[in-house]
């Protein structure tokens, strides 16, 4: 497709949520502009997008990320009809284990229940359990540091984020949405507005506005524009691994107080944490500390599921959290100061699972300037300036 020299919306970076908005604008009735994607990596090898471990809860502690997540979880579930594409749209199967999440203090065990009836007043099937809970429903915990835990099987586990990602893509391509491989490497900023977007190899391009979608990268793109963004790259590990003796029934995502998490992963099972010092790292660091699964993983699964003490590696991957510095929650929406730069940054590992209710409604806030499907402000640019975090206890 011909690039064009202006553009309604331009949108920097083109995985998971340049094409979610991309999608979610091409499909407003009230939208009939033009948008461009622009990505620097069309392999995508080292983005968040494919790097991730594609999973979806309700299990948070703020109001707002519990809501963004049910709508997510009902999106998926009725993805077909959501593309309104026809039978060509596979079905998205949301493989409901749930999250484990184990309390070893009574501090933690209070917090647990708190989240708990939150959870439940919207809706959730969140339970609270006791260790004799825990182990009736699933022996093989080792369960003697236990104190309580939370658990939700419905609407909560593993999907194929990968499917969901293909499809908006091709989707937003379909109804005319432009994609090209290129770098920004500068903006026009005018008073309050972005007026052009530069590229490495396309030269300049005009634009109404401009989408900030560049994941780890997202502080960069945002100084472009005169602006400090606090989010930087940290590593997370992952490992696939199969158990000499599997367990007799799937395992939940179960995170352990030590901060390790495990999960079912079909056949197999995946494990990750992040490092213990956590520094940020380079845009292009992903080099593999070793020691960790010996020294961190293994112990931490073993001694919860001692069935995994004879277990071995099959697989292992380092990416990247686009991770924001003040409270680990996404930033999104237009900046107060400029204001058609659009922000969608900072989700520190919750981006996948945020992607439908997010990208519908960054596309409502650029389409009719306000969120009409969830009300995302308490998200905007306004509480960095402010220094007012969102308190997210369920931070993995």
């Amino acid at each position: 497709m011909t690039r064009a020299a202006h553009y309604d919306v331009v949108i920097v970076g083109g995985a998971i949520y340049g094409f979610a908005i991309a999608w979610f604008l091409a499909t407003d009735p009230d939208f009939d502009g033009r948008v461009l994607v622009v990505e620097r990596d069309p392999t995508y090898a080292r983005a968040g997008t494919s790097l991730t471990n594609s999973c979806i809860r309700q299990q948070f502690s703020d109001p707002l990320n519990v809501r963004i997540s049910q709508f997510g979880a009902a999106y998926i579930k009725d993805f077909r009809a959501q593309m309104g594409l026809g039978d060509d749209v596979p079905h998205l199967a949301l493989h409901s284990f749930g999250y484990m999440y184990l309390a070893d203090t009574p501090a933690f065990a209070d917090a647990l229940l708190q989240a708990q009836q939150m959870q439940v007043s919207f809706g959730a099937a969140t339970r609270h359990m006791m260790p004799d809970d825990i182990a009736q429903a699933y022996p093989f915990y080792q369960l003697d540091d236990i104190i309580a835990g939370n658990h939700n099987t419905v609407d909560e586990g593993y999907f194929d984020g990968g499917t969901l990602f293909d499809w908006w893509k091709r989707g937003a391509r379909q109804k005319g949405v432009t994609y090209v491989t290129d770098t920004v490497v500068g903006l026009d900023r005018t008073g309050d507005r972005i007026t052009a977007v530069h590229l490495m190899d396309g030269g300049k391009v005009g634009c109404d506005w401009c989408v900030n979608c560049a994941g780890t990268r997202g502080a960069q793109i945002a100084q472009m524009a005169g602006i400090a963004l606090p989010v930087e790259p940290r590593k997370r590990y992952s490992f696939v691994f199969k158990a000499e003796t599997p367990l007799d029934r799937d395992l939940p995502l179960t995170i352990d107080p030590s901060g390790v998490h495990v999960r079912q992963d079909g056949a197999y099972y995946l494990a990750g944490c992040p490092p213990d010092d956590d520094p940020a790292v380079d845009h292009d660091d992903f080099g593999f500390d070793h020691s960790l699964w010996e020294n961190k993983v293994w112990p931490a699964i073993a001694n919860r599921v001692p069935a995994f003490e004879k277990v071995k590696v099959v697989n292992s991957w380092v990416g990247h959290y686009d991770y924001n510095l003040l409270d680990q929650n996404a930033v999104l929406g237009p900046h107060p100061q400029v204001a058609n730069f659009v922000l969608a940054n900072g989700f520190s590992g919750h981006g996948l699972q945020q992607s439908p209710a997010i990208g519908r409604g960054l596309a409502e806030r650029i389409v009719h300037g306000a969120y009409r499907t969830l009300d995302l402000s308490p998200l905007s640019y306004d509480r960095i300036t402010a220094n007012a975090p969102i308190v997210e206890k369920a931070i993995i």
